[in-house]
């Protein structure tokens, strides 16, 4: 469809989907090239005519970002098979199409020349490369943030997966030795072929994995989950903000209450929308979390020990009885689902094998 108004153009995926961060239905982001079109061949001759495609002028790349997204939007709701719930969100800071497949069940986000966010998701890509530890711990983090609700599908002042994910980066950067390098040492090994510039953004990093020696920290998951929650239990958020491009703590430029900056457009906040509240909860939990590994690793559960112990303990942590560690009363999380699965995980009951019943319905259960 995109191709029948702009011949040439190509429609790339970005995001979860394609940079090994996402998990099993999550949403499909896609923004639509439109910078190789003039780079290419307008001309195409039809025997003895010429046609040549042009679009009219308009005030600003905004505006006309935003007519493009109106008509490919209105394509897709009247023409596109499968296409439904179609919504033309034009006025959001990046303008996007977003709309449901119902033949792949893919909710999709369509965006136009968006080739910062594209870059992004090859970075998090070499990330996630480098070290197995980097994609577990970035899942856990996230599956702890998810069931506390600090994270939530619906927009608005929460902190969101990507910023949790620089967050894990930030903070594997931080470790002695790095598990991970800054995106400045990437873009000191990067040759010619990687030097990339985007409306003026110096986006060059390294591509080729063999270049980028591997870390010599040795340190367990384990180990790492719990120093995560005790680093950001204990972070200067009121002062400091977080950079993966320097790996260094940095002077907050401005007073938004956590301050995690683009890796390409480093001017711009990716958290600017984080509430003061929502990152008081995020520290609170981090310091029960931290607290809670330290007691896991001191007390071992016994084989008749029938609580939750381990990254389960996490999940049902003492805030799902409605006080925190302080006392105060909290909003119980949306973790019943983890508390159902870890019963039908667990061994049968004394009962169950006095009576050596275990019946079809049971084991189905």
């Amino acid at each position: 469809m995109a191709a029948a108004y702009f011949p040439g153009c190509a429609v790339r995926p970005f995001g979860s989907s394609v940079n090994t961060f996402g998990k099993l239905g999550c949403d499909l982001d896609m923004f639509m090239d439109l910078d190789h079109i003039g780079k290419l061949d307008s001309h195409k001759n039809a025997g003895k005519f010429l046609v040549e495609y042009q679009v009219k002028n308009v005030p600003s790349e905004r505006i006309a970002t935003q007519k493009i997204l109106s008509v490919i939007g209105e394509c897709l709701d009247h023409f596109g098979p499968g296409c439904v719930g179609v919504q033309k969100i034009l006025n959001a800071r990046c303008p996007l199409v977003r709309f449901s497949h119902q033949a792949s069940g893919f909710q999709c986000d369509l965006t136009t020349n968006n080739r910062i966010a594209l870059k992004s998701s090859e970075l998090l890509y070499i990330y996630g490369a480098l070290d197995s530890r980097v994609r577990a711990l970035v899942f856990s983090v996230r599956c702890w943030a998810r069931a506390h609700s600090v994270t939530s599908s619906i927009p608005g002042a929460w902190i969101t997966n990507f910023a949790l994910t620089l967050m894990v980066i930030f903070f594997l950067q931080r470790r002695s030795p790095p598990v991970l390098p800054t995106l400045d040492f990437l873009k000191t090994l990067a040759g010619a072929e990687d030097k990339c510039i985007i409306e003026g953004n110096n986006c060059t990093f390294v591509r080729d994995l063999n270049k980028i020696k591997p870390s010599e920290n040795t340190e367990t998951l384990e180990l790492l989950l719990k120093e995560f929650f005790e680093y950001f239990g204990n972070f200067a958020f009121n002062k400091n903000s977080i950079s993966i491009r320097q790996g260094r703590e940095q002077n907050k430029p401005d007073s938004s209450p956590l301050h995690i900056q683009n890796p390409f457009e480093t001017s711009l906040n990716i958290s600017r929308n984080v509430s003061q509240g929502q990152l008081q909860k995020f520290v609170d939990l981090a310091r029960e979390s931290a607290w809670i590994l330290e007691q896991e690793g001191v007390d071992h559960p016994s084989p008749s020990h029938n609580q939750p112990w381990g990254l389960a303990a996490l999940l049902v942590s003492s805030l799902a009885s409605g006080k925190s560690s302080s006392g105060k009363k909290r909003r119980r999380p949306a973790s019943e689902r983890v508390k159902s699965l870890l019963e039908s995980i667990r061994g049968p009951s004394a009962d169950a094998n006095a009576d050596g019943k275990r019946t079809l319905s049971t084991q189905t259960q």
